[in-house]
């Protein structure tokens, strides 16, 4: 009891010291660099609305930095503009643009230096090399910022929100569009990436290296230049998210690449050029997802192995699976096909006869892409034809053996 009674004193003691210093031009303090060195731990700076132009703000203090109507702090092109390199901060309600570019130095709106419990919301970001950056940090929250670039080449632009070697982040509700990458995570843990939009940029919607045990739900990739990359990583958990229009001679709605342990469920994929592209993926269960109008929905290839499909619709796509080995170490079952061409004469809504996804044209195009010209030819028709009665390209084991009458109600 009496430690209760001290801990709760020492708290209003520091509540009751903490200050609210304003910045303006009729304030005392008419720059932000001068509230920040006025400023003690547990203080407010209030920054009322103008152009500040002041270059690479240091926030050494655990403060909060917080923007009235949105006051601009710009960068002239040549620095970062806020450098965080303390805990407990709070950056909130700022328009921040034009950092510097450098192929040495990866300048930020907001940069996080080695922080831990610092929060970045409610921030607009535009034309900055990257967007917010944190490197050793944890225990971070980045919400409702948006984020906008305008570079026109890779190496003129840096991520939306890039995090390195960082853990325990939270990613929430952002808009990302124009940068090289929307999200790019690097040797980040226990992080979650839930409701954000990332469209419209260079390359990937989310660049995902090196990161274990992570989240990303409830995301929209759309139209970004190859997807989104998933690469070197185990126990990543992908759900509800939504893949749409992301075309290319290389692009993809997921590309995966040795990753294992993974869970990929409730996701939309519509009008992707392929939908999912697996290599060296191990036991992998993809589970009532919906593939829908793209052009590949599922290339697989044999690298990957104790993949699980199952309880998922394919619907319209050109091509449902693809491959490019003849033995397959993974399992289809229980999806819905709607080119499925079999019967149910039991009446138990599943086909009495088995589904093979892997149609002879599409092995020959992935060893051969120059035949895709052919696709609506006669002869083609003729050979998916006669594959699926003899098979003697295709893989005999990879096939539905339970294939659903109907689809799913996802």
């Amino acid at each position: 009891m009496k430690a209760g009674f001290i801990i709760a004193a020492i708290f209003l003691s520091y509540t009751s010291f903490a200050l609210q210093i304003r910045v303006g031009r009729q304030e005392s303090c008419t720059t932000i660099t001068a509230a920040i060195a006025k400023a003690n731990n547990g203080d407010t700076v209030l920054v009322e609305p103008g152009i500040y132009f002041e270059k690479n703000l240091v926030v050494n203090k655990s403060i909060v930095l917080k923007g009235l109507n949105y006051p601009v702090i710009d960068a002239e092109k040549k620095f970062e503009n806020i450098s965080v390199r303390a805990n407990n901060v709070v950056i909130d309600g700022f328009k921040l643009q034009h950092t510097g570019v450098s192929s040495i130095v990866d300048f930020a709106a907001i940069k996080l230096y080695n922080c831990s419990r610092v929060t970045v919301i409610n921030n607009i970001i535009e034309d900055a090399f990257f967007g917010i950056y944190s490197q050793y940090s944890n225990t971070c929250l980045i919400k409702h910022n948006t984020l906008h670039a305008i570079a026109a080449t890779e190496q003129q632009s840096g991520n939306g929100i890039h995090c390195w070697k960082s853990d325990s982040m939270q990613i929430i509700a952002n808009s990302i569009t124009g940068h090289r990458d929307g999200i790019y995570f690097e040797f980040v843990t226990n992080s979650v990436i839930w409701r954000n939009q990332s469209s419209g940029n260079l390359r990937y919607g989310l660049h995902f290296m090196f990161s274990n045990d992570d989240a990303y739900i409830s995301n929209i990739f759309e139209n970004n230049g190859a997807g989104v990359a998933v690469m070197f990583s185990k126990g990543v958990k992908m759900f509800s998210n939504y893949f749409k229009e992301n075309w290319g001679d290389a692009a993809y709605g997921i590309l995966l690449k040795e990753i294992n342990d993974s869970y990929i469920r409730g996701n939309h994929f519509e009008r992707n050029t392929s939908a999912i592209y697996a290599e060296g993926a191990n036991r992998i269960l993809m589970q009532r997802n919906i593939f829908r109008n793209n052009g590949w929905a599922f290339k697989i290839q044999a690298s990957c192995t104790d993949v699980v499909l199952e309880e998922n619709n394919f619907i319209g796509n050109t091509f449902d699976v693809a491959t490019n080995g003849s033995l397959v170490l993974n399992r289809f079952n229980n999806n819905y096909w709607d080119k499925y061409e079999g019967y149910d004469l039991n009446r138990d809504k599943t086909g009495d006869v088995p589904y093979r996804p892997v149609s002879m044209y599409s092995m020959i195009t992935e060893r051969n892409p120059p035949a895709i010209i052919l696709f609506h030819s006669l002869i083609v028709s003729l050979m998916d034809r006669s594959e699926k009665i003899i098979p003697s390209l295709t893989p005999e084991n990879l096939k539905d053996e339970h294939p659903l009458m109907k689809p799913l109600p996802l």
